[in-house]
């Protein structure tokens, strides 16, 4: 007896052809680049097109056995309607039901498979899971690649999902999984962790990575820790010395801006949180800009978008401003001599965030630590940076990369 047919996995919509298996929508014939969960949103309404799928169906189907906040399929949609064009041409591709759901509206037909294509570079595939605190609370933490571990503290404004394709962050995982299993988090009140949360501190930020270093069943690894990650991987070798082979620093610090800022250094912090409570997440571009000519001075466009939707979608306003307040508290200089494990600090030399003399503190304090220098005015290095190139030269040197074993994207 003949077997069933495989069920059709290829549809066309106006200009759309939407290839699931091969997880590719394009336009006559042009790719348009989705990143995972928005993608997997319109593969759910597109199967189901002329159906009114509620918010709670879409919600469970496309983060299946995980709580998440409606805000981010309603920041899915919004990025579909641009990626199709509504605007432009006129054509309503995604009914809005106030207050239920959502509706494919436009005629879909069943198109047949193309030959798949082979990827010009590897593409690891990010496996999102979930743990809980020893106080309760529910952290997301990703895996990419295969290698051997390398452990990432988190940092301020992150999201696991949105994350993977930004022009800001998706070239650091890219790099770093070719020759590593690299493990990252959400920690509690930020991204896909749990938002309503009572209680942050810096004790808690160390537990978090405490917590997904043992769900994740690791002995020994290298850990990176990056602007406030820093400090949180420095407790943690401090804590932890069998555990941490490698400490990397990068635009770190070891005491907030509470420990030495000046009066007029305080008075502009608090004035910023002020304004963060008022106009975090909010379409404001004047307000974006705030942050990202501090983070990323020569961002494009495209970067600034892209930071003003991270925030929008990472963490509520109030979250915002605790965090960054329990930025300030933290200090870890009398952890610094204590750490026993060979580290690597490296900070850019016009970083306006975090200032270089707090990378230059922090090698000169831990004992035989390595200081790098690289050149650019971003606290975020962007993918097209000469310093970009630099850092994962020093990175694989000082983590032992085979690079004859697995391809690098620098010369």
């Amino acid at each position: 007896m003949a077997s069933a047919a495989p069920p059709v996995r290829c549809y066309r919509f106006g200009d759309f052809r939407l290839d699931i298996s091969e997880r590719r929508l394009t336009r006559d014939g042009t790719d348009i680049p989705l990143r995972l969960k928005v993608f997997d949103t319109l593969c759910v309404l597109v199967e189901n097109s002329g159906r009114l799928l509620t918010k709670d169906e879409l919600l469970q189907a496309i983060w299946p056995g995980t709580v998440v906040e409606e805000n981010n399929l309603n920041h899915n949609i919004s990025v579909l309607r641009k990626a199709l064009s509504e605007k432009l041409t006129g054509q309503t591709y995604i009914e809005t039901v106030p207050r239920v759901g959502y509706r494919f509206a436009a005629a879909v037909q069943p198109d047949a498979p193309q030959p798949a294509q082979v990827p010009a570079s590897p593409r690891f595939r990010q496996e999102i899971r979930y743990c809980t605190t020893s106080d309760g609370v529910r952290l997301a933490y990703a895996t990419i690649g295969d290698g051997p571990p390398l452990v990432k503290a988190s940092n301020w404004l992150t999201h696991l999902d949105y994350e993977w394709d930004s022009p800001i962050w998706r070239h650091w995982w890219s790099d770093l999984s070719r020759h590593h299993r690299v493990i990252r988090y959400d920690e509690r009140g930020n991204g896909m962790s749990q938002r309503d949360i009572s209680g942050i501190s810096f004790d808690t930020w160390v537990q978090d990575l405490e917590t997904v270093v043992d769900a994740v069943g690791l002995e020994r690894f290298p850990l990176i820790g990056i602007s406030r990650g820093g400090p949180i991987a420095i407790a943690y070798a401090v804590r932890h010395p069998e555990r941490v082979t490698k400490l990397v620093l990068y635009g770190a610090f070891s005491a907030g801006l509470n420990h030495g800022g000046s009066p007029a250094d305080l008075k502009a912090r608090a004035a910023l949180i002020e304004l963060m409570r008022l106009g975090w997440g909010h379409n404001n571009p004047g307000f974006s800009r705030t942050f990202t000519c501090r983070f990323i001075p020569k961002a494009t466009p495209e970067h600034e978008q892209w930071f003003d939707q991270l925030q929008r979608i990472s963490t509520s306003a109030e979250n915002a401003a605790r965090l960054m307040e329990t930025d300030d508290n933290i200090d870890v200089r009398k952890m610094l001599p204590q750490i026993s494990v060979p580290t690597l600090v490296l900070h850019c030399d016009g970083d306006k965030v975090v200032l270089p003399e707090h990378g230059r503190y922090i090698a000169a304090t831990i004992p035989g630590a390595r200081y790098v220098s690289l050149p650019s005015e971003n606290h975020l290095l962007l993918e097209d940076e000469p310093a970009w190139r630099r850092f994962l030269e020093e990175l694989g040197e000082f983590l032992e990369w085979d690079v004859h074993s697995s391809p690098a994207t620098y010369p």
